[in-house]
């Protein structure tokens, strides 16, 4: 009688299971995608951040990303807030999408998403106005609209009360917000500051979920006017909702814009400063960006200049806002890069981030510069679009299309942008050189694939709102 030897068994075993099919190892790749946090200032460009050039502004910790990573010098948006968000939220030109001010139709697919379905905790703080409160949208106070727009967290002003109303007020000084379903009213948030609130929960954010990749898009509400008092500026003046009331003075309101632009800018270091507490600094791509131009209200020193901030308006004032990009041990040091950058382009870039593959219900209209920012060569825009209907005050509707240098509107128009900051020389009736005339034929060209141009008088109270959600991709048309 034989008795089977226990490393006998052991090697039967084991030659039984190489033999399973089921149990073959399967290779993965398990390197964690990288954390990002999107940062969007609110009525604020290039002309107030010291990277850029800035005289009146002091902004250190912006600064040191663009000296540790890279800064764009090119990065467009459009003139105004909702138009904006709705583009890079959902990675889409405004001809797709677009209807209606303070509006983000509930139906489109946003980055966050298509974050979270790549295995992304996802986070919102700051400004929503998304709900369509202003024309009374169905669902405009639906408190879970941020929730089924892909964000597992939210702390946000204007999510289901406007400004005005009994729940309503501004978003500083005791602000009404609204965090996870719960209202948080101006009692709730007696003398505290919003911009301290917003950015103090997703600091808790980070350190909560940071043994898993998260996503944080904040839209702050700094520097959008009422312009008040910061903390570091207010001193013993009562801290209650009506310090949300701006000085009349114009000197007094612009020392208060800057202070808002430093304390904006100290908010940034203070994410930073999180990430690498909760040993993430190595693994978060930051993005810092503006949603549109500075309020016109405010003149700015920039490179020597005098710069007048050009919100709602399609000048470079208007249009042009700063994007910086770090991520420690990925992004060249302290690098410029002309490549054009466009807002439709933020969700292709997350998405490459992430190891996601578009597929057919994501966006075709932006190009992921997620390259660039490993120091490759990558695949740079030839041109910027802009299709720009606000539905909001008496901003007129327009269409361009622009590179670095040359902007042409559909009405024929034609700038060289960097000599003509105020678009004061109108080109299309002069002789031009031949690289001037190549590049506004190519120009011309990218303006006769897209839809119509929108009407240039269409209000608030519009009737007609064009949208072309099914327009052909004008970027790639051949892929």
């Amino acid at each position: 009688m034989t008795t089977n030897h226990p490393l006998r068994s052991l090697l039967l075993l084991a030659v039984v299971l190489l033999a399973c099919p089921q149990t073959q190892a399967v290779e993965t790749n398990t390197e964690r995608p990288p954390n990002v946090i999107l940062i969007m200032a609110d009525d604020v460009s290039w002309e107030c951040f010291g990277c850029y050039g800035a005289d009146d502004y002091s902004t250190p910790n912006i600064d040191a990303l663009a000296s540790k990573g890279i800064r764009f010098d090119h990065c467009y948006s459009t003139p105004l807030c909702t138009p904006s968000r709705v583009k890079l939220m959902t990675g889409k030109y405004n001809f797709r999408n677009y209807t209606h001010f303070g509006y983000l139709d509930p139906q489109q697919k946003t980055f966050a998403q298509m974050m979270q379905s790549a295995g992304y905790k996802t986070a919102i703080a700051g400004k929503w106005q998304l709900n369509g409160l202003y024309h009374g949208a169905v669902g405009h106070d639906d408190n879970t609209r941020p929730i089924k727009a892909g964000f597992d967290e939210y702390c946000l002003w204007q999510l289901t009360a406007a400004k005005g109303g009994k729940q309503g007020g501004e978003r500083f000084w005791s602000p009404p917000l609204e965090q996870n379903g719960k209202f948080l009213s101006k009692r709730d948030n007696h003398e505290q500051y919003g911009p301290d609130i917003m950015s103090d929960f997703l600091c808790d954010f980070i350190q909560r979920n940071k043994e898993q990749p998260f996503f944080v898009y904040y839209p702050t509400v700094l520097v959008h006017n009422p312009f008040v008092a910061t903390p570091d500026t207010i001193g013993d003046s009562p801290r209650t909702h009506d310090a949300n009331k701006a000085p009349k003075n114009a000197d007094a309101q612009k020392a208060n814009f800057v202070a808002m632009v430093h304390y904006l800018d100290k908010i940034v270091g203070k994410l930073v400063k999180q990430v690498e507490a909760a040993g993430q600094l190595d693994n978060t791509l930051f993005l810092f960006t503006a949603d549109n131009g500075t309020n016109q209200s405010i003149t700015s020193r920039w490179n020597g200049q005098a710069i007048r901030g050009g919100k709602g308006g399609t000048k470079d004032m208007g249009t042009h806002v700063p994007l910086v990009a770090y991520w420690k041990g990925h992004t060249p040091e302290g690098v410029v890069l002309d490549d054009l950058v466009d807002f439709t382009d933020f969700y292709a870039t997350l998405a490459e981030a992430a190891g996601v593959q578009l597929g057919s219900d994501d966006p075709v209209d932006g190009r992921s510069f997620l390259p660039q920012l490993q120091g490759k060569t990558g695949n740079p825009r030839d041109w910027v679009l802009c299709h720009y209907q606000p539905y909001w005050g008496k901003f007129p509707g327009s269409q361009y299309v622009r590179n670095e240098t040359y902007k042409l509107y559909r009405d024929g128009s034609f700038y060289r942008v960097p000599t003509d900051l105020l678009e004061a020389n109108d080109l299309s009736a002069e002789s031009l050189d031949s690289q001037a005339a190549s590049t506004k034929d190519k120009l011309h060209t990218v303006l006769q694939s897209a839809p119509p141009a929108p009407p240039k008088k269409a209000g608030p109270q519009a009737k007609q709102r064009p949208i072309y959600p099914d327009w052909k991709d004008i970027v790639d048309p051949n892929d």
